[in-house]
């Protein structure tokens, strides 16, 4: 009965310490989550009040020609951001890890890591000037390769890249720092019996190195395809979205449509898609995961 009493005690103590986040989730995450799905199915105004609709918001939708080019932004955003930061993160922790001294391993670990610090909307206005078509440093340093001057921010061909180049430099040092950490936590043993039985560094990579890290490389991919999916700021600031819509996310055109047009009930509609990709990629990856992720 004694033992009984403590574990209830024990279970009472630790619903206490997670009640707070289990209020937060329902405030700001299902609350919220809830809320847009009702106004989804709504004529929503900020001025005019609101109508029950019905699924009249999803039916348009599929007539939506700039819907269509937003999330064609978006997909090749994603896709070539998460790849390269990914790829880019990982070669340089294994340049780090293996190179470098341990005091030259802090000192360009920090480097790296540095752009993560600085918040994406002054990374943005800086960029802009390293983009310039006539005074950018960019510009100059292809000039005196005798490559011509590209229009970066104006050119629809060029502007999407543009903003890819931008997040890798702004967010490769985070991968590469938790990709360091996983390198450090695969023992050295498996390396040198590698070694022992004639292994070359190629075979030892992707036999120890990449099996090894997969969890690691699961959860980068996780959290970076969920963050470019939903990306704002620094196009925002970098681009605006254009020329025209060439560089514009969904997540701009929710904005514009939800508090520059006042369509709430359409944002709304739009947000419940993407919402609906992000869980479903998501879930997707943790069920894919069971394929290639090993964590012994």
């Amino acid at each position: 009965m004694l033992k009984l009493k403590e574990q209830r005690r024990d279970a009472l103590w630790g619903f206490l310490f997670i009640f707070p986040t289990y209020i937060g989730f329902l405030v700001f995450i299902l609350g919220p989550l809830i809320a847009v799905a009702g106004i989804s199915l709504t004529k929503f105004n900020i001025f005019g009040g609101s109508t029950f609709i019905g699924a009249e918001n999803y039916g348009r939708l599929l007539s939506d020609d700039r819907l269509k080019i937003v999330y064609t932004n978006t997909v090749i955003f994603t896709v070539f951001a998460v790849f390269f930061n990914i790829t880019v993160g990982l070669g340089l922790a294994v340049l780090l890890n293996k190179s470098l001294s341990s005091g030259l391993r802090t000192f360009f670990r920090s480097i790296f890591f540095f752009p993560v610090l600085i918040a994406h909307t002054y990374v943005a206005v800086i960029w802009q000037f390293l983009y310039a078509r006539d005074t950018g440093v960019i510009n100059y340093y292809l000039h005196m390769m005798g490559i011509g001057a590209i229009s970066w921010l104006s050119d629809p061909g060029w502007v999407l890249a543009s903003v890819i180049i931008m997040d890798v430099w702004k967010n490769t040092g985070f991968a590469m720092l938790i990709f360091l950490a996983g390198l450090q936590n695969i023992p050295s043993v498996y390396y040198e019996a590698a070694q022992i039985d004639g292994a070359s560094a190629t075979r030892r990579f992707g036999s120890i190195t990449l099996p090894l890290l997969s969890p690691t490389i699961f959860f980068v991919l996780v959290i970076f395809m969920i963050g470019a999916i939903q990306v704002f700021d620094t196009i925002i600031v970098l681009t605006g979205g254009g020329p025209g819509d060439a560089s514009r996310s969904v997540v701009m055109y929710i904005y514009e449509q939800a508090f520059q047009n006042f369509d709430l009930g359409y944002a709304s509609a739009v947000a419940m898609t993407l919402f609906g990709i992000i869980l479903v990629l998501t879930l997707g990856q943790f069920w894919f995961s069971r394929r290639w992720v090993h964590y012994e």
